[in-house]
């Protein structure tokens, strides 16, 4: 069995695209990330990979997973294409490309792709990814190289202005 926990960043200061990079969380999206984590604490659910982009409101809200989950900041991978809109070919390669010893990977990204990722992954996904979306899959496989495209299921999601 592998789980995926698959993350939009959290709420953001709004600037203009040429400091989009740049947008830090906002003190609404820095408490919606720790609310967020520990509904998913609760369940057990702990990553011991993540694959964040590396846009500050990524980091952040990445950075707040991992400290309340207790992994270390050092061992957080930032992979480029995810801030840039990383195909869902590329994406689902990069996945079937993890280490098998980790069973349980945090994916923290962006709208829109998250989305198309959550729909390559979820057969007939159409759920609404709002900031700090948080959804756990399960795939029923031993290995991330048996990835198959809408073979996921959705074990858990949370949305802030749901809790």
């Amino acid at each position: 069995m592998k789980r995926l926990i698959v993350v939009r960043h959290a709420k953001s200061i709004s600037y203009g695209y040429d400091q989009d990079f740049d947008r830090t969380l906002t003190e609404r999206g820095e408490e919606d990330s720790e609310r967020i984590c520990h509904e998913m604490i609760k369940t057990g659910i702990s990553p011991d990979l993540i694959i964040s982009s590396p846009a500050v409101r990524t980091t952040q809200t990445c950075r707040i997973f991992a400290a309340l989950c207790s992994y270390p900041r050092d061992l957080i991978r930032f992979e480029k294409k995810l801030y840039s809109g990383m195909q869902t070919t590329t994406f689902l390669r990069m996945i079937r490309e993890l280490d098998d010893r980790h069973a349980t990977v945090m994916i923290v990204g962006h709208n829109p792709t998250i989305y198309y990722y959550l729909d390559l992954l979820v057969q007939g996904f159409s759920l609404d990814v709002p900031t700090c979306s948080t959804v756990v899959l399960e795939f029923d496989i031993e290995t991330w190289m048996d990835l198959k495209e809408h073979s996921g299921m959705i074990i858990h999601r949370w949305i802030p202005d749901l809790l």
